[in-house]
């Protein structure tokens, strides 16, 4: 494979980020983890910085003064999950700067610029902390050392094991996992007293306070990535003494219980990737054990919140649109208090927010034209603008919403970016991951090649498919058990239709994805002849050899229905490998080799039943990336690649 160091690609793509990204070096370029007091009056954020094109960005927690953001500690280190107590008095954090990677809670009186004070150290980094209703406790996630991390937070672990041992000795596993178990703390703030409040055997995912003296947990009986699939949600008393609330045949995540416990509010979802929870809100009576289904709206819900005991927040997806609302359990009526065609997700994957006590909604908001900005209720408190962000604006073309039918009559909806003029153009479908995930009009639309490739002259289609988020539970569970499947001409007819209407060269269709974007990359060029180019990144090519390497398989097996010591079955005849006969169309195949979701094996796979076929393919395994490819240089290197491929094989010139 050849090496593009010093090639016009390459010149191009660094040109590219760095008018993106100098003008902010030193300050915050994009923004979540949005939270405000309760009468609205102070907000902190956490911002993503570069100092440097070099690794990944640290984090650092801000406020909004005067339409400024300003950082709220001088410590070093990153920081981050910005919480003010109920009272408003005390900001909690999180900051590694005693050893990073490793996250310790840090308390903030009075929220003024200053060195906080650090609260005694857990064993492990903390993910998450919540205050108790009545603001004497701190309730903190913590994740042992060695941890599954999800796909969405790049796989791997959460750091890196070192290895004392000779360079000889070998990698050994004896299925036991003893390290990495995620585990509940509560911190007394007047005392510094610290107990864990999990019982052994139990792998907390996520957790809130239900009332001042227990916690409800999505929880499983073993800390393995794939456990989170079949996790249950549990009540458990600050003694230790756990009882399980409620169990389910899809996923849960989002608890939250009321400030005087007499609900828990959770998300039921069908998912394919851990923090990527978007569907119905049920309320859970812990006493009786009675559960509720409310109604949203048509929102898929992606974030809860407690204003008060009467009042419960929730923030979603329905469509493309971001909505909030709040509902008063009593009536179950929702009020919705925002609704916006911009995106919510605040850098994360889907929409964030926090609530005020008058029912206003702070979000972190953004659109493919508007870089990301702190909203509370109808007022922008401070943006992210920089001169960078105006070179992007000038060379990133524009967003708009297309609609179209799939071969059995469903509407499906894309975001189609395009330069300047009337077209036709070549086309790159960009293929999100998931499955269950969804495109909003978004900043970069969430990745870095969109407006790279639009400036070079390409459109880029960013489909939602069946099987996306925002659309209801039915639709998402339409590509269960039918991966590669009809959501196959999803994509296809996608394509006709922009080609009927003139807005896209046939000739020129190219395919770029991560993740099940990966898989369905390398699956349409076995289905169809048409693309010119292709980039499947992390891909699943064959479920029958994820199905033991992956440390989801058990996902896998049970989105596709199968059995894999079964011949014939979808694991079999959806794997990509085993079409490679019907593909014509190169494909750069791309990976990480600390991807412990679809190991790289994955695309070599691909990539080496492709040559014995006699079709043209590339190889890419970045040594220090896991599930996508997120730190520089290793990124300026992909897009670059990436960019020379398809002005290699689809010109857009």
């Amino acid at each position: 494979m050849e090496d593009l160091e010093g090639t016009e690609a390459q010149r191009k793509v660094t040109e590219f980020l760095r008018a993106l990204h100098e003008p902010a070096f030193g300050r915050p370029h994009s923004l979540r983890e949005p939270h405000v007091t309760r009468d609205g009056e102070r907000v902190v954020v956490t911002g993503a910085v570069f100092d440097e094109l070099k690794g990944v960005p640290r984090t650092a927690v801000y406020t909004a003064e005067d339409g400024e953001l300003r950082p709220v500690t001088t410590g070093t280190g990153s920081s981050r999950w910005g919480r003010f107590s109920p009272d408003g008095r005390t900001l909690a954090f999180l900051s590694d700067r005693r050893t990073a990677g490793e996250f310790q809670l840090y308390l903030l009186d009075n929220g003024r610029l200053g060195e906080a004070r650090p609260a005694p150290e857990v064993p492990g980094t903390v993910e998450y902390a919540h205050w108790s209703p009545d603001g004497r406790k701190v309730l903190l996630g913590v994740a042992g050392l060695g941890a599954d991390l999800s796909g969405g937070q790049g796989s791997g672990t959460n750091v890196e094991q070192k290895r004392e041992k000779p360079s000889w000795y070998p990698e050994l596993d004896d299925g036991a996992k003893n390290t990495g178990w995620r585990t509940l703390w509560v911190c007394t703030v007047a005392t510094g007293e610290l107990v864990r409040v999990s019982p052994a055997g139990m792998n907390c995912w996520e957790a809130g306070w239900c009332g001042p003296d227990q916690v409800v947990a999505v929880a499983s009986d073993a800390p393995g990535e794939d456990g989170w699939y079949t996790a249950h949600l549990s009540l458990i008393d600050l003694n230790g003494d756990a009882r399980k609330l409620l169990g389910s045949d899809v996923q849960l995540g989002l608890p939250a219980g009321a400030p005087d416990g007499s609900q828990v509010a959770v998300v039921e979802a069908v998912c394919s990737d851990r923090g990527l929870v978007a569907g119905d809100l049920l309320l859970v009576e812990p006493a009786t054990g009675a559960v509720r289904r409310v109604d949203t709206r048509g929102t898929d819900v992606t974030h809860l919140e407690w204003i008060d005991a009467d009042r419960l927040g929730y923030v979603g997806l329905r469509r493309l649109d971001s909505v909030a609302g709040v509902v008063k359990p009593a009536d179950g009526a929702p009020e919705e208090v925002l609704s916006t065609d911009r995106s919510c997700a605040g850098g994360g994957f889907l929409p964030q927010g926090a609530f005020a006590a008058d029912g206003r909604v702070l979000t972190v908001q953004d659109s493919y034209e508007v870089p990301p900005e702190l909203v509370l209720g109808g007022s922008r408190l401070t943006s992210t603008a920089h001169p960078g962000t105006e070179f992007l604006r000038s060379a990133a073309g524009s967003a708009e919403v297309v609609t179209w039918a799939a071969p059995d009559g469903l509407e499906i909806d894309g975001i189609l970016c395009r330069p300047a003029g009337d077209g036709p153009f070549p086309l790159v479908v960009s293929i999100h991951g998931g499955p269950i995930w969804a495109y909003q009009n978004s900043w970069s639309m969430r990745y870095a090649w969109v407006p790279l490739l639009v400036q070079q002259g390409y459109a880029v289609l960013s489909p939602n498919p069946r099987g996306s988020s925002g659309r209801g539970q039915e639709f998402a569970s339409r590509v269960v058990r039918d991966m590669g499947g009809a959501d196959t001409h999803d994509y296809l007819s996608g394509i006709d239709a922009l080609v009927e209407r003139g807005l896209v060269d046939g000739s020129r269709v190219g395919l770029i994805g991560g993740s099940y974007g990966g898989f369905m990359s390398s699956w349409l060029v076995t289905q169809d002849t048409r693309f010119a180019a292709a980039v499947p990144v992390s891909p699943v090519t064959n479920w029958y050899s994820q199905s033991f390497t992956s440390n989801i398989a058990a996902w896998g097996n049970r989105f596709l229905g199968v059995d894999p010591e079964q011949p014939g079955t979808l694991a079999h005849t959806r794997s990509p490998v085993l079409h490679a006969s019907k593909a014509r169309t190169p494909c750069l195949n791309v990976a990480g080799a600390r991807d412990n979701c679809t190991p790289p094996g994955q695309a070599r796979e691909f990539h080496q039943a492709l040559l014995a076929h006699g079709v043209p393919s590339a190889l890419a395994i970045y040594p220090e990336e896991g599930h996508g490819v997120r730190a520089f240089p290793a990124q300026l290197d992909f897009l670059t690649r990436v960019v020379h491929w398809f002005e290699r094989h689809m010109p857009a010139s």
